[in-house]
């Protein structure tokens, strides 16, 4: 395990001096059932390898950030936390309770670079990352034999199943998330990238990219009718399950399901809509271990969260959970699996989801917008997306 960690995270002497006696060390974490007893037994493993105990309690993922934020300056919180999304970390940065790892992380040439851009805010890395998240073009082999090469192609293939009595594409095209990446082609974006460093006054959700994607998005809903009028998220699901929809963009968390129906299936990125500039790039979600500023045991709370990155660990995750690991060497030994092959393909060349606090604003708004514009036939897509875009501005000023 030694051997496992070293080839992911390399963690300063300096700061693993101070681990040379045992020490117990507390974690809150929200993972349940199987992912849970994972970090139960890595738990075990350290404290095999380094000595030093880890006592997990388990922490419901909605109350986590606020009472956290709450109880670190009390000395009530624990050493660590197992795991939190990164538009989490500005609030955690602004209340000042959670340490940049950069001291005790000192070579992330192991970890996929999108994960270690999600983790970075204001120019440091606020958490070790373990896991990610992001979605796909899963399509039934038996009602699509040939995955389609192009936009094109596979509204037509979906045309070919909606005139058969079936779903066609199940997508919530309202749904901003879901559907980032037919923004991204077109040239839309939330906050601008410059050179990794977001600019919160350069909003792209309403330029001409933008609205493009937008008259994209309602064309699938209002012109070739290929997806649900309606989306009903439990029923859309179910119809892909049953084996009564072509295809069904989604994420690793559906695919536990989607193997329990028997179907034959494949996985595959969304090709890039017609016209656009750009290649079909999604949102990536990342996950990490984040590490209380205000913990006595930085050292052995900075081990503990690296030796959950580590190789060894990775691995043993990704054959537990759902999610993608984010260690390529892990990812190297576990390329076999076709499911997980498929999202680390598509996780790697996403786009890491905003992890400003300017973000949470954003979502109501554009989400709306982009419903409007989906179900209205004839609307004005380019008006819609700019007063969303003011509405947001507006609730920067608020604050």
């Amino acid at each position: 395990m030694k051997r496992h960690l070293a080839r992911l995270l390399t963690v300063s002497v300096s700061s693993l001096i101070a681990t040379a006696g045992a020490a117990d060390i507390n974690v809150w974490s929200h993972l349940d059932g199987p992912e849970l007893a994972w970090l139960k037994i890595q738990a075990t493993n350290f404290e095999t390898v380094y000595g030093h105990h880890v006592v997990i309690t388990s922490a419901k993922f909605d109350v986590m950030r606020d009472k956290f934020i709450a109880d670190a300056p009390k000395g009530l919180a624990p050493d660590l936390l197992v795991t939190q999304p990164q538009d989490r970390i500005s609030a955690f940065v602004d209340a000042k309770v959670i340490e940049p790892m950069d001291r005790y992380v000192t070579n992330k040439d192991d970890l996929l670079k999108v994960a270690v851009d999600a983790m970075t805010y204001q120019g440091r890395m606020y958490a070790v990352p373990m896991y990610a998240e992001t979605v796909a073009l899963v399509y039934n082999k038996a009602l699509v034999p040939t995955p389609p090469a192009s936009w094109d192609a596979l509204v037509r293939a979906a045309q070919n199943d909606v005139q058969r009595g079936r779903g066609g594409l199940i997508v919530d095209v309202a749904n901003a998330y879901m559907t980032f990446g037919v923004t991204s082609a077109f040239g839309g974006y939330v906050f601008k990238n410059n050179g990794g460093k977001l600019d919160v006054n350069n909003i792209g959700i309403a330029n001409d990219g933008a609205v493009r994607a937008a008259r994209a998005l309602a064309d699938l809903r209002l012109g070739s009718r290929v997806v649900p009028a309606t989306y009903d998220g439990g029923a859309a699901r179910k119809q892909f399950f049953d084996g009564k929809a072509a295809f069904f963009v989604t994420g690793p968390w559906d695919m536990g399901e989607i193997k329990r129906s028997g179907l034959d299936f494949g996985i595959m990125p969304m090709p890039a809509p017609t016209g656009a500039t750009g290649k079909w790039r999604p949102f990536v979600g990342v996950q990490g271990i984040m590490m209380n500023a205000y913990s006595k045991q930085k050292s052995v709370a900075a081990q503990f969260a690296t030796f959950l990155a580590s190789e060894g660990a990775q691995v043993s995750f990704g054959k537990t959970s759902a999610s993608i690991p984010v260690s390529s060497a892990a990812l190297d030994k576990m390329r076999a699996d076709p499911v997980l092959s498929a999202f680390t393909q598509i996780v790697k060349g996403g786009i890491s989801m905003p992890n400003v606090r300017e973000m949470g604003d954003v979502w109501g708004p554009w989400q709306d917008a982009l419903k409007e514009a989906t179900t209205k036939p004839g609307a004005d897509v380019a008006k819609i997306l700019a007063d969303a875009e003011k509405t947001i501005r507006a609730s920067f000023k608020k604050k």
